[in-house]
């Protein structure tokens, strides 16, 4: 299948996506989030036996498209909780995907891109990697990804990178446990190849199975915390402080929050 916000490429057992808006940062679009799904599904269902997903140019993916964010204000709920939907359907098909998967962080991971990122079995990164949980910064809400986001560093560090929507670099990324390597950007590919490449000495039988275990571990907590994340993301984008923040971010600008 042809795909145009992204690439997919096949080679000696393992899958490799590459975001490719390079011009857009790699931001989330409609359609690279409909085109990840489309992928996902493919690699899921074809011989490879590893997934490495990385971005063209300097970002791995700078969080939602800014076409896309000017378009979420004022949408009908419904339509809010099928775009909500749809999100959590993208984190989920990684979190639980059947084969083991590699994120090669090129460069900055925000938003959404985070997800992405560290819903990997394995995160390398490169040193100039950014990493940032910046929803409250625009009157969003991190509900997704904070189901996640606290099973991978605990409560305490998930608050403060939620809470605070700073950015942070590969070197604290690495210390919390989001980053399993730090290595240098003109090795990153060679090394997600390198780990790769010594997955696939093991049993693909074995490997299915440990990844199916565990994703069935926590299936319920995760499908409730899930369905109540999504509603909250929803939720938030009926608020005064949503439109102002989003208008705010647009229009390069401190924003006025009124709490409402």
């Amino acid at each position: 299948m042809e795909y145009k916000t992204l690439q997919l490429r096949y080679d000696s057992g393992i899958a490799s996506i590459t975001l490719n808006r390079p011009e857009k940062r790699n931001a989330l679009s409609y359609e690279l989030i409909d085109e990840l799904l489309q992928v996902f599904g493919e690699v899921a269902s074809s011989p490879a036996q590893i997934l490495i997903v990385t971005g063209a140019g300097a970002a791995f993916c700078a969080g939602m498209d800014l076409e896309n964010l000017k378009g979420l204000i004022g949408r009908p709920a419904q339509q809010n909780l099928q775009d909500t939907a749809t999100i959590a359907r993208l984190f989920r098909t990684l979190y639980d995907f059947p084969k083991p998967t590699i994120a090669a962080v090129n460069g900055a991971a925000i938003g959404g891109g985070v997800g992405l990122a560290t819903l990997c079995d394995f995160t390398l990164a490169a040193p100039e990697a950014k990493f940032g949980y910046t929803e409250v910064r625009i009157g969003f809400v991190p509900a997704l990804v904070s189901v996640f986001l606290v099973r991978q560093v605990g409560e305490k560090q998930a608050r403060d990178l939620l809470l605070t929507g700073r950015i942070f670099g590969a070197e604290e990324a690495l210390r919390i446990g989001l980053v399993n390597e730090i290595v240098a950007a003109d090795k990153l590919m060679q090394r997600a190849e390198e780990l790769a490449f010594q997955i696939t000495q093991n049993s693909p039988a074995s490997l299915r199975a440990t990844k199916r275990l565990l994703s069935e571990y926590a299936r319920a907590q995760v499908d409730a915390e899930i369905r109540t994340a999504v509603q909250e993301n929803a939720a938030i984008r009926t608020t005064e402080d949503f439109r102002e923040g989003i208008s705010a971010f647009l229009e390069k600008r401190k924003p006025h929050w009124s709490g409402q």
